[in-house]
């Protein structure tokens, strides 16, 4: 199905939509016609049946790659989910014990006030690492041996357990060595060889040097950056900074082959946005995908398991109230971040992709982009799929 076709119309729009979605399709077009889109995806499963699959505008900021039905393209912080489910596959198979100190799998990271510092601590965001004090460029993110390294000699910013700061980038390293040491494996090497490689799903932490040739170039918005917004960053308070400026990655950075070769999986998984429905599906289907079972149904319920209603250290300016995370993905709550559902769950990416779970109505959703919004959550277009989406059920 194609969409469109006259000059004040959107971009080309392919793929499916039920017609009892019919309103997420007429958000999808008035993204590109109202919000400013360039390129985009959406994909949403309803009890495990395709429901909404579109995909239309510009792979490229120049207008030369029309974005494909296979267009990949990073979809930073939503990568988050993925990593966290790595966890939760060990905990499935009695490797992993969210309630041991980190220190039981990664001896040297007991030290500095950390001997204390639980697993489940690391996919909450409380183990107090948001970010390194000492300057840490792109390239030292690039090299996991040494940022495993720094984090595991780093001193918590708070105490750890008693409150959750965004760990933005450190997220990653934090819960992926853990996975590192259990499996001998990379999460996202561990992923792969698990999940999305038997399942079919085109998802990987970092991209394949044979697969870039699909990927999308992300783009900042045309204004850039305000002064305003500017002056802002530069008033952050010291933790803030460190949790989301050390270092510093925008659209021009993850463009390279460098930042795509790495190994970030916080922030650098790159995917369609079908195979971001089908990855937070095994959250949404209690475990089953496809009619296999890839999570136990009990570790699926765990991820949303609320460690505590607070307002973020690192994020709480940029939300009306407190915030709660799961071991792994952020509560809709009373955001409505993820729906009406205050037990929908998910994770959003930097500029505006999102993975989003919902038990309750076995619903899950994808949307990926390369044009980037300035917020880390919550970005308008979304947030107007997500409501079309309910709306429609």
């Amino acid at each position: 199905m194609a969409v469109g076709g006259h000059d004040d119309a959107p971009p080309r729009i392919d793929g499916h939509c039920d017609e009892r979605f019919a309103a997420v399709r007429d958000a999808f077009e008035d993204n590109f016609r109202e919000r400013g889109e360039l390129g985009a995806a959406v994909s949403v499963l309803v009890g495990g049946e395709s429901v909404v699959d579109l995909w239309g505008g510009w792979a490229d900021p120049a207008r030369t790659r029309p974005w494909e039905r296979d267009t990949l393209v990073n979809v930073w912080s939503t990568t988050k989910g993925p990593t966290a489910l790595c966890a939760h596959l060990l905990v499935d198979r009695g490797q992993l014990d969210l309630d041991a100190p980190v220190a039981a799998y990664w001896p040297e990271f007991a030290v500095a006030g950390k001997e204390k510092v639980l697993v489940r601590h690391l996919l909450s965001h409380r183990a107090g690492l948001a970010g390194l004090r000492e300057p840490h460029s792109l390239d030292e993110l690039y090299d996991w041996e040494l940022t495993c390294a720094r984090l595991a000699a780093a001193e918590p910013w708070w105490e750890p357990g008693t409150r959750s700061g965004y760990h933005a980038l450190t997220f990653g390293h934090l819960v992926g060595e853990v996975v590192r040491r259990i499996t001998g494996r990379l999460p996202g090497d561990f992923l792969r060889e698990e999940v999305t490689g038997p399942l079919g799903i085109d998802f990987t932490v970092g991209l394949p040097a044979d697969e870039a040739s699909r990927a999308a170039e992300l783009e900042h918005p045309p204004a850039g950056l305000t002064g305003e917004q500017a002056a802002v960053f530069q008033q952050m308070a010291p933790l803030a900074r460190a949790a989301l400026l050390n270092p510093v990655v925008g659209a021009a950075g993850a463009n390279t082959p460098q930042w795509r070769a790495a190994h970030v999986p916080a922030a650098n998984g790159h995917a369609t946005a079908r195979a971001v429905a089908a990855l937070y599906k095994i959250f949404a289907g209690r475990g089953m995908l496809g009619g296999r079972r890839v999570l136990s149904a009990e570790a699926a319920e765990r991820v949303r398991e609320g460690q505590g209603s607070c307002r973020d250290l690192v994020l709480g300016a940029g939300f009306a109230h407190d915030t709660e995370v799961g071991l792994g993905l952020w509560l809709s709550g009373e955001n409505g971040s993820y729906g009406p559902n205050p037990r929908a769950f998910g994770h959003d990416g930097f500029g505006g992709s999102c993975g989003l779970a919902d038990p309750e109505t076995d619903l899950s959703l994808g949307y990926v982009m390369n044009r980037m919004g300035p917020r880390i959550a919550d970005d308008p277009r979304k947030m107007a799929l997500v409501e079309a989406v309910y709306r429609s059920l």
